[in-house]
């Protein structure tokens, strides 16, 4: 079975976009868990955290400038966002693809 964020990347399925370079995407999540719900994936498969290399450390950095980026645009900085990665089935991941979840835009409480 393919990725499905890979298919996201390679434009075969749709997604609403919002960042893009030469190593990161950034797109809205199809079932946001708050007004301002994004998701910022590397372009590079990684399934999670736990397959990260020493050489990817660069990538994930990336990752995360680009979700301060996003948080400004979509003005949640001042007030507060969240950011998470879900490592693993049992965590909530349900993608096999490195992402990082952007939550902001009201009050975040812990489940």
């Amino acid at each position: 079975m393919e990725c499905i964020f890979c298919k996201i990347i390679n434009k075969e399925l749709p997604s609403k976009i919002v960042y893009q370079d030469e190593k990161v995407l950034a797109f809205e999540d199809i079932k946001p868990k708050a007004p301002v719900h994004l998701l910022i994936i590397p372009k590079k498969h990684i399934p999670s955290i736990d397959q990260l290399r020493e050489d990817d450390k660069e990538l994930i950095g990336e990752l995360s400038l680009v979700a301060r980026r996003l948080a400004k645009e979509y003005r949640v900085s001042g007030t507060g966002y969240r950011l998470i990665f879900n490592v693993g089935k049992d965590a909530g991941q349900t993608i096999d693809h490195l992402h990082l979840h952007l939550l902001g835009g009201k009050k975040l409480l812990w489940a």
